[in-house]
């Protein structure tokens, strides 16, 4: 077990009213706990919510050798407090970290780290449907020289956000963007990694998507520029005729956590269900022969977001009618009531603090 100090802030925040939006709101306190070569992880504690000093110099800003995190913790209808599948995002973090050399967090360290924070702040957990408690683990390395190397000194924090829902739109279906000109991520890359470069580099594009009146980014694939990737801010998924299919992992798309949940409900419902290559040929395809049933992304911050239009080069096509679909809600209503406690949780997700 971590030996973690606690240090309470004498100046609590007022809670916020009315709409929170995401992660623009924080809490009173965060995880803090420092990496020395040598030493390993050590000084876990908890401290009031702060800003940090840095060197100008830090390998951060300079190399952008970082990972995050995104969870959540849910309350539920008792009063509980619940986590969903935390292991899964500590192995994941791990796998960011080996690609950028940053040292990895013991996943018994990385699970204990998060509910130790989130249990000092659990009044902060919100109870309106359709809102939680954002969680963003973060790692960012801290030496300060100009040199191309690893860090040998890192900052592992955890903080906290009260959140509405990612997209304004809530559970309506928004509009995907399917990007003909930039490309995100090639296999041998780091596509699958969690961290900030990745971001930065879609910002683009989302800008000219946003530009157009589309919600988010569908990339495709760096090399032939025709297979299915991933959006921008999620994972993607098409029911086609029946069957519903994903681009399968390749080294270039995020292992999200919320697309295995989705992947293991559709296998427990005996839903037909594929990972693999998808080619944007192909939705224009289905879409033309009237197979086109569904589309929605997941992912953490939106848990499900059904698609109402995809844009490529001069198609848009509107997808079914344009509203949420029937196995969209099902899925949506299946995770977040396993998230909250109001559905048994067969597959052991939930996470009680």
């Amino acid at each position: 077990m971590l030996d973690i100090k606690v240090t309470k802030t004498t100046a609590p925040k007022e809670k916020p009213a009315g709409a929170l939006g995401f992660g623009k709101i924080f809490t009173d306190h965060m995880f803090v706990m420092n990496y020395t070569e040598g030493l390993g992880w050590h000084d876990a504690r908890i401290e009031p919510f702060a800003d940090i000093s840095l060197s100008p110099a830090c390998v951060v800003f300079h190399y952008g050798q970082e990972m995050f995190e995104g969870m959540k913790a849910y309350r539920g209808e008792n009063g509980e407090t619940y986590l969903f599948r935390p292991e899964r995002n500590a192995a994941r973090a791990n796998e960011s970290n080996r690609r950028l050399c940053i040292p990895e967090i013991p996943t018994d360290i990385f699970v204990e780290a998060v509910k130790a924070v989130v249990k000092v702040d659990e009044d902060w957990i919100p109870t309106e449907p359709g809102t939680s408690l954002y969680i963003r683990p973060f790692v960012i390395a801290t030496d300060a020289f100009l040199g191309v190397a690893p860090s040998k000194t890192y900052l592992f924090m955890v903080i906290l956000s009260p959140s509405g829902a990612y997209y304004s739109e809530g559970l309506a279906p928004v509009g995907i963007w399917i990007e003909d000109d930039y490309v995100r991520a090639v296999k041998g890359g780091m596509g699958y990694a969690k961290t900030g470069g990745n971001y930065a580099c879609s910002l683009a594009a989302q800008v000219k998507a946003h530009d157009a009146g589309f919600s988010q980014v569908l990339w495709l694939d760096g090399v032939e520029r025709r297979y299915i990737e991933e959006v921008g801010a999620m994972n993607i998924f098409f029911k086609i005729d029946g069957k519903v299919v994903t681009p399968m992992l390749n080294g270039s798309i995020l292992p999200g956590v919320t697309r295995n949940s989705v992947l293991q409900l559709l296998t427990s419902w005996g839903i037909p269900c594929e990972e693999r290559r998808i080619s944007v040929d192909e939705l224009l395809e289905a879409q033309a022969a009237g197979k086109l049933e569904e589309v929605f992304g997941t992912g953490t911050a939106a848990v499900i977001s059904p698609v109402g239009k995809l844009r490529y080069k001069d198609d848009v096509m509107t997808i079914g009618d344009g509203g949420i679909g029937e196995l969209s809600q099902k899925i949506y209503d299946t995770i977040t009531g396993i998230q909250t406690g109001k559905l048994d949780d067969p597959f052991g997700w939930r996470v009680m603090i």
